[in-house]
This record gives structure tokens, sequence and C-alpha cells, in this order.
């Protein structure tokens, strides 16, 4: 009885605690893989990660592929264990916000960069309404730039804690 009481909390913290990992911007099923392997102290396989959350194995490996990818999780060698074993990382804040204020910097500087190709295409002198349309795309771009160095020197101050 025990056990069950104890999976049911497990199960409503690992629920409450995906909520505000998918706020990162992750999937709810990744958000509730994660939420799950951090809660377990032991590493688990994909069949493993499969049945606790009752989805399939290509689901998980999806999914644990993209939290691999936001370096949230570890793959793990255990002797003896041909499988592959993961395990959260258990520095979560240093880890969440790494991830986030990388993609935010990606992503900021990659659509500046494509404003800025579109500024250099448009032809002022012939139309008002481009003008007015190209001084716009000139404080758009401005404001992609300060995302991108606002998220960077959170970057820099976060390191210089750390």
């Amino acid at each position: 009885m025990k056990d069950k009481s104890n999976d049911q909390l497990i199960n409503k913290i690992a629920i409450e605690f995906a909520k505000t990992i998918e706020l990162f911007d992750l999937t709810p099923i990744e958000a509730r893989l994660f939420a799950f392997l951090y809660l377990n102290e032991e590493s688990m396989t994909l069949d493993e990660m499969s049945e606790l959350i009752d989805r399939s194995k290509t689901s998980m490996s999806i999914s644990i592929r993209s939290l691999l990818e936001l370096n949230l999780v570890t793959r793990v060698w255990k002797k003896g264990v041909r499988k592959d074993l993961y395990k959260a990382n258990t520095q979560l804040f240093k880890s969440f916000m790494n991830s986030f204020v990388n993609k935010w910097i990606d992503a900021a500087n990659h659509q500046r960069n494509a404003l800025e190709e579109i500024k250099k295409n448009i032809d002022v002198e012939s139309d008002d309404k481009l003008l007015t349309i190209y001084n716009r795309l000139a404080t758009i771009t401005e404001f992609h730039k300060n995302v991108e160095s606002s998220f960077r020197d959170l970057k820099q101050n976060k390191h210089q804690e750390d």
C-alpha cells in the first residue's frame, strides 16, 4: 500500500513539475519524461521510461534525444547493461537557464539576420509607404539586437556567478 501511495505522490509531483518545465518550450511528453527522470535516482532505459509514462518506445527515443540536445539528460554507462541508460542532470536552474538563454540568443540572432536580409532588398526611394515600413523594420531589427544582447548579458552574468 505504501508503494502505491509513493507512486501516486511521485506522479503528482512530476505532473506539476512538468507544467513548469513546459514553459521552457519543451513538449508535454519531454517535460513529463524529464520530471520523472529527475525524481528517479536510478538511470532508466527507454523501455522503463515507456512503461512509466505509458507512451511508445519511439516516443521516448524522440523525447530523450531532444533532452540530450538540451543537455538536460545524460547517457549513462553501467557495467553489464547492454541497453542505453539515461539520467536527468540535477543542476536544474543552471541546466534550464543555459538551454533557454542559448535558444533565445540563437532565435534572436537568426531572426535579426533574416530581417536584415529583407531590409537590403527594400527600395525606399520609389515609395513613401515603403520608407515607413523600412523605418519600422529598422526598429524591429534593433529590438532583436536588444533581445540578443540582453540574453548574452544574462548568460555572461550567470557564468560569472558560477
